[in-house]
């Protein structure tokens, strides 16, 4: 779900070139790395210990990211190593080259369930889709021409883009403060789009660490998957959003994991939830006709959905659609075919 929004600045108009960063504030450096997918990009960040680095994300593992990593170490990181690599959120392009940082000496910090989800992930290599996953396709009431490719097709692995993650990790929780980058920075977590997802606020001057929790213009992708088929992620991205409100000042500069960086903090917050709620009022005027997830794309998305993004938008549909059912504002029977049809209350 895209959108524009009012009272948002924006302080740079375009982003870092590849190889190079620029300077956000006193010891914070903004870089950019590519991703081979319709949003092409991940912000990353490095704030400096004097001595060394701390990197916030670090981008896909591939041949091509590693390059970019050696030339920024060598350009405008000026040589110093990385202590320390800071992961908001388990995605792999965030998490995809902490391990090789890993093996060149760097500590990791990330959340428990972050950590956890992506080392398991990392170990779970499949040549095909499994049942379960092939079952929840099904509940979903994903396009049958789709799902019999998709069937036959190698899935996207995590270990295809992340680097192996070894043993060993700091956790980082909600009440933490961490000095980084000669600020100190109080941890709050998010929800809704990754698990237990980082956030960090500074409470030495205006910048606020997002992640993929608080990005401008777009709204993080929020979904359901086989591995929690009835899970409600909805539910927790409104409370997040909610609670983090509370948190948000006009003055704040945002440092998010995509985009670019953006001041109106509680503004855009603001619509993230209201934006919410009008998809699922939109949704339940729909379901006043049983309608599987893969039926809802129009009232959500409101613009065609390729096949690139298919599988974001059907997992996002299922969500929308779950978080109506666990409220009571919808009922759901199952079809022949297997999916999941939803009808409003």
């Amino acid at each position: 779900m895209d959108g524009e929004v009012a009272h948002i600045r924006y302080p740079w108009d375009a982003p870092p070139v590849e190889g190079e960063a620029i300077r956000i504030a006193p010891g914070v450096l903004w870089m950019r790395l590519p991703l081979p997918m319709k949003l092409d990009h991940v912000n990353v960040y490095a704030l400096d210990d004097g001595d060394s680095w701390t990197i916030i994300d670090t981008g896909f593992f591939s041949t091509r990211t590693v390059a970019i990593w050696e030339s920024l170490l060598a350009g405008p990181l000026r040589g110093r190593p990385v202590a320390r690599v800071l992961v908001t959120h388990h995605h792999p392009d965030h998490i995809g080259m902490a391990g090789w940082f890993q093996a060149r000496g760097a500590a990791l910090l990330t959340t428990r369930t972050a950590w956890l989800f992506a080392r398991m992930l990392t170990l779970d290599v499949q040549d095909r889709p499994t049942e379960e996953t092939l079952t929840y396709w099904r509940r979903c009431g994903m396009d049958a021409g789709i799902l019999t490719r998709r069937a036959q097709e190698r899935p996207f692995n995590f270990a295809d883009v992340v680097h192996p993650m070894p043993l060993g990790f700091t956790r980082i929780c909600q009440g933490d403060s961490i000095r980084l980058g000669g600020r100190h920075w109080d941890v709050h977590i998010g929800n809704g789009h990754a698990p237990e997802h980082a956030t960090l606020w500074s409470r030495d001057d205006n910048l606020v660490l997002g992640g993929d929790q608080i990005l401008p213009s777009i709204s993080s992708n929020i979904g359901v998957y086989a591995t929690e088929p009835e899970a409600d992620p909805v539910a927790d991205w409104l409370e997040a959003c909610e609670r983090l409100s509370g948190l948000a000042t006009p003055d704040q500069l945002v440092l998010g994991g995509h985009k670019l960086p953006f001041a109106g903090l509680p503004q855009r917050l603001q619509q993230l939830i209201d934006n919410h709620h009008g998809a699922l009022t939109r949704l339940e005027r729909h379901l006043a006709m049983p309608q599987s997830a893969g039926d809802c794309f129009a009232p959500l998305f409101k613009r065609r959905i390729g096949e690139a993004e298919y599988g974001l938008a059907l997992v996002e549909a299922m969500a929308h659609c779950l978080h109506l059912w666990h409220q009571g504002r919808a009922v759901r029977n199952l079809r022949e075919d297997g999916a999941w049809v939803f009808q409003s209350t």
